[in-house]
């Protein structure tokens, strides 16, 4: 049985499919990097988020608390209890 040769028109339809495989191979490489970085920067906002959420949830859950409303009054509003005298240093 002989094998019969591929004809120079066949040769010229491979390469060019193979051609075109790479380049196809190339650009979704290049798309799965981009994606890859997307998705880390979305994990870095959804950890920072969650963060803000905790911070939060423990805010409303103790905003009853006496010794917080202190620290507040103290440190955000600049109130000072009776008696108290406040010290302010400058650079």
């Amino acid at each position: 049985m002989q094998v019969k040769k591929a004809g120079f028109l066949t040769k010229i339809v491979i390469l060019a499919l193979l051609i075109a495989a790479s380049v196809s191979l190339l650009r979704m490489q290049g798309m799965i990097a981009n994606a890859q970085e997307e998705l880390d920067t979305l994990k870095l906002q959804v950890a920072s988020q969650t963060q803000t959420n905790a911070d939060l949830r423990d805010a409303v859950e103790h905003s009853g608390d006496p010794a917080r409303q202190r620290d507040i009054a103290r440190n955000e509003l600049g109130l000072a209890a009776p008696g108290e005298k406040v010290i302010i240093f400058t650079d």
